[in-house]
Formats: C-alpha cells, sequence, structure tokens
C-alpha cells in the first residue's frame, strides 16, 4: 500500500529566472568555460540517455558535436526533443536548464567543429582521441524552452 503525503513547499535558496527564449550575458560567459553540458535524449524505447558532452553556442543555438554509431547521435537523429543542463563549477546556483529540439545534424564540418571543441577543453589544436574510419557530427539544439539561467 502506498500513502501520498503532499509535502510543503518552501522557496528555493536561489531566484529562478523566468522562462526566456534567449541567453543572458551571464548564460553565454558559463558556455564559453571549460564546462560540460548534459545532454538528455530518448532512445527508441522513449528512455533517457544522458551523457556530458563539450559544448558551444552559435548565436543562441547549442551546438554538441559526436560520432556516428554512438548512442546519443542515433538518439538525436530518430528524435529531436532534447535537455540540456550545465552547471557552472565556480558557482553551483550558476544552473542552465533547456528543453530544445535539434534542429540540425550534419557531417559537414564536423570535423572541425571538433577540434575547435578540442582547442577549448584540452588545448590540442586537432582533437586528441579521433578513431580511425570515424565520422563526426555537428548536431544543433535550439531551445524551445530556458528554465533557469544565471542573470
Amino acid at each position: 500500500m502506498f500513502i501520498t503525503v503532499k509535502l510543503p513547499s518552501y522557496p528555493p535558496p536561489y531566484v529562478r529566472s523566468t522562462v526566456s527564449d534567449s541567453f543572458t550575458p551571464a548564460a553565454r560567459a558559463l558556455f564559453g568555460k571549460k564546462v560540460l553540458a548534459h545532454i538528455a535524449s530518448l532512445d527508441a524505447d522513449g528512455h533517457p540517455h544522458v551523457t556530458p558532452v563539450w559544448v558551444e553556442l552559435d548565436g543562441d543555438d547549442i551546438v554538441i558535436n559526436t560520432a556516428l554509431g554512438r548512442a546519443k547521435a542515433r538518439n538525436l537523429a530518430n528524435d529531436a526533443r532534447v535537455a540540456v543542463s550545465i552547471v557552472d563549477p565556480d558557482d553551483n546556483h550558476g544552473v542552465i536548464a533547456v528543453r530544445g529540439t535539434v534542429t540540425g545534424f550534419t557531417t559537414i564540418g564536423a570535423d572541425e567543429v571538433i577540434d575547435r571543441l578540442a582547442m577549448k577543453y584540452t588545448g590540442e589544436a586537432s582533437y586528441p582521441f579521433r578513431r580511425e574510419g570515424e565520422v563526426r557530427v555537428t548536431v544543433r539544439i535550439t531551445p524551445e524552452r530556458i528554465s533557469m539561467q544565471p542573470k
């Protein structure tokens, strides 16, 4: 037997920003840091799949890169719904939470994107973990709802 009890709600220790459709300057600065984003996608059975990724902004679009054949690439190619979260490692109240849609999925220019991300995250001019025969893909995510971001 289950008993449902409604717990009293307390205000959070931080103030949530209002829902927005564009990023604040502080959120843009966080995207510019060497911080991992977590991408949530749905697999073919509808189960969530979360993975950390390197990330950058292009305008208000979130850009990630992966390799064809990986679960994240399969999921994002089959179901465009996605969620993204980032937590500032220097301030755990500096959070970005986004729901969006995959609006771009291309191999064109993907090697250049992963090399640019490698420079940001590793300081190396070329992606150091490239595997022979690997085909890189760049994924563009357009935010539909930015529910949390630093002011």
